[in-house]
């Protein structure tokens, strides 16, 4: 298979107190892959490593073949048209409609003409199921299932190879989080992407992941499949998942 995202020996530190201390996974095209583990075991800092938002002091992370140690600001740009990514709460801007949302990475990236952006978003917006009408509504206006479509709408403006999805399903109903996750695979089957998913949503977990990497106390210390969970040692695994197990 292959590897689109390789992450090697990763250490964290934020201060004197280490969150990663030698992490190490690898991501395949196509997989709908999971960062899990406990509260504040650095699944989200990882992602935030990934997307370029923060430095790390020592290890390595190659991410569609180029390494994010050394790259520079004109390969950086177009690392980032690559990819998408969904923030926990949409990260929408309150002062644009969802349309002007949608468009900025179109505006930010492109020297395409403003009939070609509506064209685009109008795609987009449909391509995630809000309705064409949602378009001039402000966040402000809207529910919070429809703000993580609008957010994940935004994330696909460039038409990415890959995405990242910071807890998708947070704050959701049952009903609009399982939606959520039928729309993540059918955007992966449809599109062909590759998805990396921050997750504590058990049901979404069993639902969407091809792959998953668990955290616990500094280290991954489960990477494979949730058919093979029953050999992982880990306590925190074999409490998380106990009545899957």
């Amino acid at each position: 298979m292959q590897k689109i995202i390789e992450v090697r020996s990763l250490k964290t530190l934020f201060g004197s107190r280490t969150v990663h201390d030698g992490l190490n996974l690898t991501i395949n095209k196509g997989e709908i892959y999971g960062l899990l583990g406990p509260s504040g075991c650095g699944k989200t800092t990882l992602l935030r490593e990934m997307v370029l938002l923060q430095e790390y002091p020592a290890g390595s992370i190659n991410i569609l073949g180029y390494d994010l140690n050394s790259i520079h600001y004109k390969d950086a740009q177009s690392l980032r048209q690559k990819w998408g990514v969904l923030f926990q709460s949409g990260a929408l801007f309150s002062s644009l409609t969802l349309k002007e949302n949608i468009a900025l990475p179109l505006k930010e990236y492109t020297q395409l003409n403003q009939k070609m952006i509506d064209e685009i978003v109008s795609l987009k917006i449909s391509l995630v199921g809000l309705k064409q009408l949602d378009a001039h509504l402000y966040p402000s206006q809207i529910s919070g299932g429809m703000k993580k479509k609008a957010g994940l709408a935004r994330a696909l403006a460039m038409d990415p190879e890959l995405l990242f999805l910071d807890e998708p399903t947070s704050g959701l109903d049952p009903i609009s989080a399982r939606e959520f996750d039928r729309l993540i695979l059918k955007l992966r089957d449809t599109l062909g992407l590759s998805i990396v998913m921050v997750s504590h949503d058990l049901q979404s977990i069993y639902d969407t992941l091809d792959k998953m990497a668990i955290i616990d106390n500094k280290k991954i210390v489960y990477e494979d499949t949730l058919q093979n969970l029953a050999s992982s040692e880990s306590q925190f695994v074999q409490t998380f998942f106990k009545e899957r197990l």
